[in-house]
């Protein structure tokens, strides 16, 4: 930031889906480091996903104390992917931070994501070093990610969550891709822009109760692999040929077998029965990784919007100085 130029904005973005009980106090932790940042103005745009609790209601509040806070509601559940991003491309900040509801993400490294950004970096990730959570998921991760970066053909963010500063020409990247169902941090590896990354320690939840189930991280999974990578494609075409040399080896064996040895030699229904289940297999495998990619043409193909809004609240207001006295709930 140049000193004594025009004050730049910094967006905080939140996405949400029944967390009615955090996020008051994401609110009010944003605010209070925004304020002794003080050099910024900023909006902290909100967009739920259609909860079903108060979290609407507590964000209204908010927002009407409060006018450098934002808020989008969503007509239906659009789904952990298509929101957030949505949210993305509606701020107006000269750098967005993503900051989950969950207060996993701590606020309080923003004036480090704002240090390191104002050195010229445009991009600063927080890679977990390590994590509260269940020691078995965070290995699953972490392997995980390690995988995808073997498979693609780019250097992808190892441990990264999503939780950092992004510069508005990275946003505007992004925005040109037009990807309607994206796959967020390939679409920032893609891009290419100088950053950096700050290790940080995450924390456990502590109220609520986690929204992601076996569904939603295997279609996330799965939407970072076919997104960044062709290999399983060609490694199926590889096995294919692989297969078909073995059976006609074995096949080849058997009739030599059965020619030297005519009499004694009795074929029997086993082999038959385990190298039709073996080729079974290994169709079922090809065409269900197949199928993937053509999911992903497919989501293409249609191009629908990422969401539809059922309503905004101060969209049509600037953002400004933080407030300095604590939000009141009564």
């Amino acid at each position: 930031m140049t000193e004594g130029g025009p004050r730049k904005t910094i967006s905080i973005l939140t996405a949400c889906y029944n967390e009615e009980d955090n996020v008051e106090e994401l609110y009010e932790r944003v605010r209070k480091v925004m304020v002794e940042v003080a050099r910024y103005d900023y909006e902290h745009v909100f967009i739920d996903n259609c909860s079903t609790d108060r979290t609407v209601e507590i964000l209204k509040r908010i927002a009407a104390q409060d006018p450098n806070v934002k808020l989008i509601v969503n007509a239906r559940n659009f789904g952990h992917i298509r929101s957030p991003h949505h949210a993305l491309l509606q701020t107006s900040g000269d750098a967005v931070i993503g900051l989950v509801a969950d207060l996993q993400d701590p606020p309080e490294m923003i004036p480090q994501f704002l240090e390191k950004w104002e050195q010229g970096n445009f991009m600063v990730l927080a890679i977990k070093s390590a994590s509260d959570e269940n020691p078995l998921m965070f290995w699953i991760r972490k392997r995980y990610y390690a995988l995808v970066n073997k498979l693609s053909s780019i250097e992808t963010f190892q441990n990264f969550t999503g939780f950092g500063l992004y510069d508005r020409r990275v946003i505007e990247e992004v925005r040109r891709m037009g990807d309607p169902y994206p796959y967020f941090r390939g679409m920032i590896a893609e891009i290419g822009l100088p950053y950096t990354t700050i290790p940080f320690h995450q924390p456990a939840r502590t109220r609520g109760i986690t929204k992601n189930n076996f569904y939603s991280l295997y279609d996330m999974a799965m939407l970072g692999i076919t997104n960044l990578s062709k290999v399983p494609l060609r490694l199926m075409t590889f096995f294919g040929f692989v297969a078909a040399a073995l059976c006609f080896l074995v096949a080849l064996f058997y009739l030599l077998y059965k020619l030297i040895f005519w009499q004694e030699f009795s074929l029997g229904v086993a082999p038959l029965v385990i190298g039709i289940f073996f080729l079974g297999s290994v169709q079922l495998i090809s065409v269900g990784i197949l199928g993937e990619y053509v999911g992903s043409i497919h989501t293409r193909v249609y191009n629908r919007p990422l969401v539809v809004e059922r309503e905004r609240v101060n969209f049509d207001r600037m953002p400004g100085p933080p407030r300095s006295t604590p939000y009141s709930s009564t």
